[in-house]
């Protein structure tokens, strides 16, 4: 599926809903560019961790954050993220940089340092992008935006079952109650809490399959366009 118009699509949801791969798998079938923006601030996250910064001490976050060297690059068609010329995209993913990711992102000089990076590196392009104000304050003006939801037992289950195949040992309780704390904190949030913008489109994927789920973010592009598929 390739489409003759310039679009940005916008994919915001809670952690484990399936953001990332929904945003990667649209990306591709219609040639756009995929940003990651939840990789970039896991970066900082483990930045911070590796320099001795508490991510809770919001004023040594935002004092440190200019010296973050970040860099997101595409090689072999795949997003990878460095620091300070070291790739990062497989250590960003661990459990300790998640959690320490929903603190360090809710600092305002992280957001403003990487919301003005993301708008640089789509401008002038088709792309898809997801996060948790994309649609609200990354891409205001995105020609889709997804409001991407599942139950916390689902996205739970699927993180557990993630974590499971890399020889993780967290139960499937302590997966749920993280998700849940996960939520609170990205929901309450006094910078940029994790919103639905007002002109969403809600898409509850907690039935459905990867497959069912892309097909149907691909029919809201399509009717978004009035069917400009080629």
């Amino acid at each position: 599926m390739r489409l003759n118009h310039h679009f940005t699509i916008a994919i915001d949801g809670p952690s484990g809903a399936g953001k990332s791969t929904i945003a990667r798998a649209v990306a591709e079938r219609t040639g756009a560019l995929y940003l990651d923006t939840g990789a970039m601030y896991r970066a900082v996250a483990l930045w911070m961790l590796g320099h001795g910064i508490d991510p809770d001490d919001a004023s040594a976050v935002a004092s440190h954050v200019g010296s973050v060297m970040l860099d997101v690059l595409y090689e072999d068609g795949r997003q990878k993220v460095y620091l300070d010329g070291e790739d990062v995209t497989d250590a960003i993913r661990a459990g300790a940089v998640s959690t320490a990711a929903s603190k360090t992102s809710a600092v305002p000089a992280v957001r403003e340092r990487l919301v003005a990076m993301q708008r640089e590196i789509c401008a002038g392009r088709s792309a898809v992008m997801d996060g948790r104000d994309i649609g609200t304050k990354v891409l205001p003006d995105a020609t889709l935006k997804i409001f991407l939801v599942a139950s916390a037992e689902e996205r739970a289950r699927r993180r557990y079952l993630e974590l499971k195949a890399q020889g993780g040992g967290d139960s499937y309780e302590s997966v749920l109650e993280a998700m849940r704390i996960r939520d609170r904190d990205d929901s309450t949030r006094a910078a940029s809490p994790l919103k639905k913008a007002d002109d969403a489109v809600e898409l509850d994927s907690s039935e459905l399959t990867l497959d069912e789920t892309v097909e149907r973010a691909l029919q809201l592009l399509r009717d978004r366009l009035g069917g400009g598929a080629s």
